[in-house]
């Protein structure tokens, strides 16, 4: 019933731009924390960037000055801009959201989607 979408993966030059895009369902989207997360080869799965349902957003210093989260309440769609891209942000990247049903918090992911940055 609940589920995440992601869109806008893809190969890029460094220095190059992506926008990926999440399209939630079965959530009250509106009240839900958003984020994005990644997982690189032989590494763990980090936080890149998640915004809450007021729209404060919060972001890994990695990628602060050069991602930016944003959401559509309207669309129920989540977006990362990703501008000035490095090798290193190469990953798949996991659209998140945080909700809570009947008081009941519950979690869920989408399947990734792969971004590739390289020469």
């Amino acid at each position: 019933q609940v589920q995440l979408v992601e869109s806008g993966g893809g190969m890029v030059q460094p220095g190059g731009s992506l926008r990926l895009s999440c399209a939630a369902s079965g959530i009250i989207f509106s009240s839900a924390g958003m984020g994005w997360y990644r997982q690189a080869p032989g590494k763990q799965r980090e936080l890149v960037a998640d915004i809450s349902s007021n729209g404060g957003a919060v972001y890994a210093e990695s990628v602060k000055g050069r991602f930016t989260i944003s959401r559509d309440n309207a669309k129920n769609t989540v977006y990362l801009q990703m501008n000035s891209l490095k090798p290193e942000d190469t990953a798949v990247y996991y659209c998140h959201a945080d909700f809570r049903d009947s008081y009941r918090r519950r979690l869920s992911w989408g399947q990734g989607t792969q971004v590739t940055v390289s020469s």
